[in-house]
């Protein structure tokens, strides 16, 4: 069974989105970006992320008694279920100004979303701002 989480973003605003990552990213300090991270990065692509992965792997193993485990997780929706506020938190830790972090988690809180599985669409709820619970340890950079 598919789970599906549409956005249905008008162009004009996926478009105005990139020109807001740009803007941002130009914003943080180089060193802030794990070297590591290929998604939303220019010129990173899968390929990459496979490509470093295995040949650190294989770097490893030349060493004597090594192993290596891996697993891979598909991440390609994870943006869709962020929770704002953690994000938020995130990017004004990296030095953002609060007047873009407020302007950022009101464009990602109010939105509709609806979920389609198979043949069904869900009813439509909308995103709130809500205040995210304190973890200490987080699975990655920006979530």
């Amino acid at each position: 069974m598919t789970t599906i989480t549409l956005a249905l973003t008008p162009i004009v605003m996926k478009c105005f989105e990139r020109l807001v990552m740009r803007h941002i990213t130009t914003l943080l300090p180089p060193p802030s970006l794990d070297p590591l991270q290929f998604a939303y990065r220019p010129n990173r692509s899968m390929n990459d992320a496979i490509t470093t992965t295995l040949h650190l792997s294989l770097t490893h193993l030349d060493n004597k008694d090594t192993y290596v485990q891996m697993l891979f997780i598909d991440f390609s929706s994870a943006f869709k279920t962020i929770i704002p506020q953690h994000l938020i938190e995130k990017l004004s830790l990296l030095g953002l100004n609060t007047s873009l972090c407020n302007w950022i988690l009101d464009f990602l809180t109010g939105r509709a979303q609806s979920v389609w599985i198979g043949n069904s669409f869900s009813s439509t709820t909308t995103l709130k701002r809500r205040k995210a619970p304190h973890r200490k340890a987080h699975c990655c950079s920006l979530c």
